[in-house]
């Protein structure tokens, strides 16, 4: 079974489109939103198209505020950990994250643990960046890739798709990054466990509607945090494997 986790904070004018797209390109995805306590009503319109259009593979996860992306994610990994996926997407609700490139990560999947959707592969690029935000991504992910010696091109992505067995074996509850870095920390960890990972292109589209979250303060946050992943890498390393069975119910909205 595959799942897809996508975090959502006001991002109601996207979901219903880009659900649609999903579906449009494999109607056997799982969707899980995981929305925190959005303003403009993004949980009430998840919960209104599991009603109306999508009651057997959609689902909703809703927290009582804005938590975190990496928070966000986590709980849903855990969430599908505890049912029988297989394959466990992330993405965004902006539209940044096409969903044509879905049965592509899905392809590679079968032959790789960790598919990375990348922008710094031949293949791979932005849309509507400024010259100075392509200046800062690039930096932020080759800083990461210098410090951290994995030699990926594209470490600070979140368009990603894990077989299960990465994210049972790199301790979830042990990651402490919560921002950009929250992506860095995810690769260096299965990069540490020899995970086999390939990088994959996809075209980074700027969002459609709404803002973008990031901030100076997620910026300097990846900065110091990359540090911080390198004095531990003997730890990482270290740290035992954790399973996490199935639960034996059957799947059901939370």
């Amino acid at each position: 079974m595959k799942l897809i986790v996508i975090p959502t904070y006001n991002e109601r004018n996207n979901l219903a489109q880009l659900l649609h797209l999903i579906y449009q390109q494999d109607k056997t995805f799982h969707v899980l939103i995981i929305d925190d306590n959005s303003p403009d009503g993004t949980g009430e319109l998840v919960h209104e198209l599991i009603q109306k259009e999508y009651p057997d593979n959609l689902f909703l996860l809703t927290r009582p505020g804005k938590l975190g992306l990496g928070t966000a994610y986590i709980a849903g990994f855990q969430w599908a950990l505890e049912r029988d996926y297989q394959y466990i997407f992330e993405m965004d609700a902006d539209f940044s994250h096409n969903p044509k490139y879905l049965p592509h990560f899905l392809a590679v999947a079968e032959n790789y643990d960790l598919i990375l959707g990348s922008r710094y592969v031949p293949g791979g690029g932005v849309t509507k960046w400024s010259m100075l935000r392509r200046l800062i991504s690039y930096c932020g992910s080759l800083y990461s890739r210098v410090v951290l010696g994995i030699p990926y091109k594209d470490l600070t992505g979140g368009y990603k798709c894990f077989r299960r067995r990465v994210l049972e074996t790199i301790l979830l509850d042990d990651i402490r990054s919560n921002g950009y870095c929250f992506q860095i920390e995810l690769t260096y960890r299965a990069f540490l466990k020899s995970f086999t990972i390939q990088e994959i292109p996809i075209v980074f589209e700027e969002r459609a509607a709404g803002y973008s979250k990031m901030s100076w303060k997620i910026f300097f946050e990846a900065f110091w945090m990359v540090l911080k992943l390198r004095a531990a890498k003997s730890r990482l390393k270290s740290l035992e494997f954790k399973q996490i069975l199935p639960k034996k119910e059957t799947l059901t909205h939370p």
